[in-house]
């Protein structure tokens, strides 16, 4: 019998759509330094996304939600990182996130996030209106994978859009290692759960 695999699917999620962004150098920097075992898989065309409209949450989807929801079908975890606008979650972040709704890709999905905000509010108005808009999409939010970890501007690289910072490369790398743990045990759980049903 082959080997069972234990390679994660991780969906990395930048909540922004800014030139040079701490969110997106989080993202950026993930997917340079998770280690073989995982396999990462950014997202960062929210600009691409149509505004939502229930009207067209039908089929045929438009290709850019299709995109999107079959990269969350397939990963075993979601890792979110997104910025504070006015005090909420930006409306391009909560346009993806209302695409994400309709389908059920994300329902019991290990789900956390990062919060690289430097600023003394610490972003936590996008945060906290991030983890309800989670609840009704029925993600299962892993709390030890909910972290804040500042991403000063001067720790990224302005050229490969990375951070620099080994302090914070650890931070970030162990909360996405937090979530990947949590994703391989639902996808062993689901499996057993398979595996133990009545055969034909």
């Amino acid at each position: 019998m082959a080997a069972v695999t234990r390679t994660a699917n991780l969906a990395l999620i930048s909540g922004s759509t800014r030139h040079g962004s701490t969110n997106t150098a989080v993202v950026l920097s993930l997917v340079e330094l998770l280690g073989d075992t995982t396999r990462p898989v950014p997202y960062l065309d929210l600009a691409k996304l149509p505004h939502f409209n229930p009207d067209d949450d039908v089929e045929p989807l438009p290709a850019e939600v299709v995109r999107l929801r079959g990269i969350i079908a397939e990963a075993d975890a979601v890792l979110f990182c997104t910025p504070e606008y006015a005090g909420d979650l930006p409306g391009s972040f909560k346009n993806l996130l209302d695409w994400t709704v309709g389908g059920m890709e994300i329902v019991d999905k290990p789900v956390g996030w990062i919060n690289a905000s430097s600023s003394p509010t610490g972003a936590e108005g996008a945060h906290r209106a991030l983890r309800t808009v989670l609840g009704y999409t029925g993600a299962e939010i892993v709390e030890a994978a909910c972290v804040r970890v500042p991403v000063p501007r001067a720790a990224v690289d302005p050229e490969s859009g990375r951070i620099t910072d080994p302090a914070v490369r650890e931070g970030i790398g162990e909360a996405a290692r937090t979530l990947i743990d949590a994703g391989l045990k639902r996808r062993d759980s689901v499996r057993d759960g398979e595996d133990g049903g009545e055969g034909q």
